[in-house]
């Protein structure tokens, strides 16, 4: 038990692992499909055995690819690392829409993907591409009056949300494989490439959905530097000196 307060030291009760991690580290995170981005925070908590724990960036459960995972000390960059560009590549699924913009919801509205073609994919990409404004899905946390509105949205009440800026930095067509589209998009922070794939389709007339995302890039840090977090806690294993299950 310490004396008075400004003679304590925070570090003095931790583990060598504890004391590792709540002096800071950046750790780069390949999140696996369909854990949510807390989930992956939970985990590291739970592994390291300290609370100051969080991710620079949501990535939602249907997504994967590259999250920032801060500890200690470094909890404090996180707001840093969340204003960084980010890249993506994404699944356009063309011919439907879903309330949700993704697969967390079933298609709906069946529409005819006749006659769209490279060149009007490419046309329709035209618009995407700069400073423009976007709506924000209304099943997503953004909050009013203090709740995220997909709580309201869930409901069935009416959820209304005003365009944002963002800014598209690229849009381009990777592969065409009617109904898919795969594109990669670099992009500002705040931007719902669900949004994005919705407004994509509304273009065409035909609607659109996202069907597949995976992040690749946060900044100067990419997805090929990441670890998988099973990895990752295999690495925490080894740090403690416990052997490989």
């Amino acid at each position: 038990m310490c004396g008075a307060p400004y003679f304590c030291n925070p570090m003095a009760d931790l583990t060598p692992l504890q004391a590792l991690f709540q002096e800071g580290k950046v750790l780069l995170i390949d999140k696996p499909l369909t854990w949510t981005s807390f989930d992956v925070v939970s985990k590291v908590r739970s592994a390291i055995r300290i609370k100051k724990v969080g991710h620079a960036g949501t990535l939602d459960p249907l997504a994967t690819g590259l999250l920032i995972v801060c500890t200690g000390k470094y909890t404090k960059k996180i707001n840093e690392y969340m204003g960084q560009e980010k890249e993506y590549v994404a699944t356009f699924h063309l011919g439907a829409i879903t309330p949700t913009y993704d697969l967390e919801s079933v298609p709906q509205d069946p529409k005819s993907i006749e006659g769209i073609d490279a060149a009007a994919l490419q046309a329709a990409a035209l618009n995407f591409t700069g400073d423009i404004l976007q709506i924000p899905p209304i099943h997503s946390a953004i909050k009013q009056n203090g709740k995220p509105v997909y709580l309201l949205a869930r409901k069935g009440k009416e959820v209304k949300l005003e365009p944002r800026p963002v800014r598209i930095s690229a849009f381009e067509l990777l592969d065409i494989r009617l109904p898919e589209v795969e594109v990669k998009v670099v992009c500002s922070t705040g931007t719902y490439i669900r949004s994005l794939a919705n407004d994509f389709g509304a273009t065409l007339g035909c609607g659109a959905y996202l069907s597949a995302l995976r992040r690749t890039r946060i900044g100067a840090f990419t997805v090929d530097e990441a670890q998988s977090l099973e990895g990752f806690l295999e690495t925490v294993k080894e740090i403690r000196g416990e052997k490989p299950a």
